[in-house]
């Protein structure tokens, strides 16, 4: 679960240090106090979008923090699996630093991609948005909730069809390059047998560029070399090092403490003896043939050429070659190889309809199931007489996913049909669907710490009672970090946070901070009293809190197990 969030310079938050607890993490506060913040802070240590902008004004960059605890051995076998190195008490530190030029984000000290990043953290926190309920008016979104619930069955059906869709599509593809006319293909043929002729006699080798490129320099600079090394020649063509050695020798007769500077003049004789000879020899040696010049920058000439038509490397050429070859072949047995290539793409088809109809199978079977369970769910979320179904259809095309397109279809009145649910449901019923089903898959998923941000849009009155016993039945099997604005759902917290904007030497601050159990009821009170907090409403939030505390207690005494 999360245990800490750390977040300095970002937005309207100088330093705020929050430790959350299991259970139902309540955050409330004014409007505009900076609540989106603090979820919006976790999403973008998660590899969200952060601009420059986020940096609060006058600091050089910002920090997001965030210190999981991965106890579970399954969970540490999976991000182990990932390449995540885990300390032995399961402690996860993330970070990212937000600087107007880039962000870094680290694992446990290890600098990871966002799209690494992503891959861990998607196992270990989900984060429902404001506006995530949305997200329900799209069909796909309906099947991939089945999938995910699921997963087990599905997860590795989807597999083998993504396989099989990959081999199936590049048939296709193949086959539908060898659409052509008689007359096509024959100035095809044509073509590759120029190119494949232009290749083979260019007579390409590994490292021959490089070892002509060399030797053309030489030859190219022939005349600077020269002059260069006679230069060298005439300033080292003497005996001065040697006369000196012979001084220094005959002085070291008087003084043996000299012996190691005659050495040193006698080794120096001889290193300078041998670059004089060696300097001399490839003088000698050295010739400028115009005619090898020429053929050598022919010869790159031509190699250039290749390298410009085909690839940028004789490896690439060679490659390039190869696919030259193999569909010259194909034309030259035009007949027999779409024939093969026909009878394999029946044989893949087959495949692909059998194994996309095994998954279908498994997608109703499962529906049945998760249908009913968001049907009892919505029921428990103030939907009276409600009918939620999933409807299925073939699509006239494979996917890598199979072929269904699903569609979860609703009823919230008696005697209505059912129809599709982005054409019936409300934003605010919308947003409690998504809730149903963030509880269902809550007994399926292995996501030990789920973010609400403001699930509440929308709804009041007895609704809001039933979306709070909702979340805290959810937080009995997950950690949950909850924005809310509203009392019924504050009431239910394990632990309450208070989000508060103030003006601080000649700024805005936001912070953050725990309440204790007066204080608890103190914001309760202000949630349900508004500007002004009478004796009643504050004797009215005793109540609520007090109500909460028994209904999680009956609810705890319900669990099974319990």
């Amino acid at each position: 679960m999360l245990l800490e969030l750390r977040v300095k310079n970002l937005a309207l938050i100088e330093k705020a240090e929050v430790s959350f607890s299991e259970g139902l993490n309540i955050l409330t506060g004014e409007t505009g106090a900076g609540k989106s913040i603090i979820i919006g802070s976790v999403g973008m240590a998660l590899g969200g979008k952060a601009s420059k902008d986020v940096i609060r004004q006058g600091a050089e960059s910002a920090y997001i923090e965030l210190v999981f605890s991965v106890t579970e051995p399954e969970k540490r076998r999976a991000l182990e699996e990932l390449e995540v190195e885990m300390p032995e008490d399961g402690t996860l530190i993330l970070s990212r630093r937000i600087t107007p030029v880039r962000s870094v984000s680290k694992i446990n000290d290890e600098t990871v991609t966002v799209g690494r990043l992503r891959e861990i953290t998607d196992r270990l926190i989900d984060i429902h948005g404001q506006h995530e309920h949305q997200s329900l008016l799209y069909k796909s979104k309906h099947l991939e909730i089945l999938d995910s619930y699921a997963k087990s069955e599905t997860e590795p059906l989807k597999k083998s069809i993504s396989l099989v869709y990959d081999r199936y599509q590049g048939l296709k593809t193949r086959l539908a390059h060898m659409d052509m006319d008689q007359d096509a293909r024959l100035r095809e043929t044509d073509f590759l047998r120029y190119e494949i002729g232009e290749i083979e006699n260019a007579k390409l080798r590994e490292g021959e560029e490089e070892e002509l490129t060399a030797a053309y320099r030489r030859l190219q600079h022939a005349q600077k070399i020269m002059e260069h090394l006679s230069g060298a020649y005439r300033l080292l063509d003497g005996d001065q090092i040697g006369r000196a050695a012979r001084e220094v020798s005959q002085a070291a007769e008087y003084d043996g403490a000299l012996a190691g500077i005659r050495d040193q003049l006698m080794d120096a004789e001889a290193v300078l003896s041998d670059a004089v000879h060696d300097i001399s020899t490839y003088m000698d040696e050295f010739t400028f043939d115009e005619e090898t010049f020429r053929q050598m920058e022919d010869r790159l000439d031509r190699i250039h050429s290749m390298q410009a038509r085909y690839g940028n490397s004789v490896e690439k050429i060679l490659e390039k070659l190869e696919e030259k070859k193999a569909r010259l072949d194909e034309l030259e047995n035009f007949d027999l190889v779409k024939g093969k290539l026909e009878k394999e793409l029946t044989s893949q088809e087959k495949e692909l309809d059998g194994l996309s109809a095994q998954l279908s199978g498994v997608r109703q079977k499962a529906a049945e199931k998760l249908t009913e369970k968001i049907r009892q769910a919505l029921t428990d979320l103030n939907f009276i007489d409600v009918r939620f179904e999933m409807e299925f259809r073939r699509l006239p095309h494979y996917t890598a996913e199979g072929f269904d397109e699903a569609e979860f279809m609703i009823s919230t009145n008696p005697g209505l049909p059912l129809r599709p649910l982005g054409n019936v449901a409300s934003g605010g019923e919308l947003s409690r669907i998504m809730l149903a089903i963030k509880a269902v898959l809550a007994d399926t998923d292995d996501i030990p710490t789920l973010i609400f941000d403001e699930i509440d849009t929308g709804i009041s009155g007895r609704t809001a009672q039933m979306v709070s016993e909702k979340l805290s039945y959810i937080a009995r099997r997950r950690q949950v970090i909850c924005i809310t604005h509203l009392p019924q759902i504050a009431a239910m917290a394990d632990s309450h946070f208070a989000i508060v904007k103030a003006a601080e030497g000649g700024t805005t601050v936001t912070r953050i901070r725990e309440l204790g159990e007066d204080e608890m009821t103190e914001e309760l009170a202000r949630l349900l009293g508004g500007a002004e907090i009478t004796a009643a409403v504050r004797e009215n939030a005793r109540e609520m809190k007090k109500l909460a505390e028994e209904r999680k207690t009956i609810a705890a005494e319900k669990r099974p197990g319990a």
